[in-house]
């Protein structure tokens, strides 16, 4: 899963970056409105937290803009302790929660995965398809009773791939999924061929009843064996 976090605050930004990477998320930062907006017309996220507070704006201009262009992101807004105001306006325009400062950690990652179920997996924590299942809370990856041991990034493929079963995906799209900002780094994509046949084989090892179809000249296509 992808996050933008719009923050002017480096020193928070780069804490609360570091923590949500830990957790498992891809963390993109902007620093003012217009690096946010710049950042979401290029890019695809899967939810912002969106602090109100910038130096060149109002956050809620990012949110009204976005939900304007119905972009499919979800956002967490960020909201001092008296700004009752904000919070309500937030809402008004689409937010789908707000957090209030100071917060803790472990609550911000609470509300980031609260919306990312609604929005995601319709409020479940488990991902299905045939006899393959993804526990979203305890990442446990299973093919009927069989675990699967899968490394950080097979997973995030594999939970990508589920949020987009049967559509064609592609190679830029993942990589620039998986990795945000350091995407363009890649002198090719060699690593995500790696990943993608790594990922195929251990489910197919499993008797998964589901395929990575490569698409010719297009992408990848996730589905259930026909």
């Amino acid at each position: 899963m992808k996050l933008l976090i719009v923050e002017d605050n480096a020193e928070l930004s780069d804490d609360l970056a570091n923590f949500l990477t830990d957790s498992g998320f891809v963390v993109e930062v902007a620093f003012n409105l217009k690096m946010a907006q710049q950042k979401v017309y290029d890019y695809s996220y899967d939810l912002i937290i969106l602090d109100l507070g910038l130096p060149d704006g109002n956050g809620l201009e990012l949110l009204r803009e976005a939900k304007s262009k119905r972009m499919d992101m979800g956002f967490l807004v960020v909201t001092a302790r008296n700004a009752i105001e904000d919070k309500v306006t937030g809402l008004e325009l689409g937010a789908d929660d707000y957090i209030t400062k100071p917060f803790h950690k472990a609550e911000l990652n609470a509300r980031v995965r609260s919306i990312l179920r609604r929005k995601n997996a319709d409020g479940n924590n488990v991902l299905e398809l045939g006899n393959l299942s993804v526990n979203l809370l305890s990442l446990d990856v299973t093919v009927g009773e069989k675990p699967i041991d899968l490394t950080r990034k097979e997973f995030d493929l594999l939970v990508y791939f589920l949020y987009n079963k049967n559509r064609v995906l592609t190679k830029e799209s993942i990589v620039e999924h998986l990795w945000g900002d350091h995407a363009d780094q890649a002198d090719s994509f060699d690593f995500i061929y790696n990943h993608i046949k790594n990922l195929r084989k251990k489910l197919q090892q499993a008797g998964g009843d589901v395929q990575i179809q490569s698409v010719y000249g297009m992408g990848y296509k996730f589905s259930e064996n026909s």
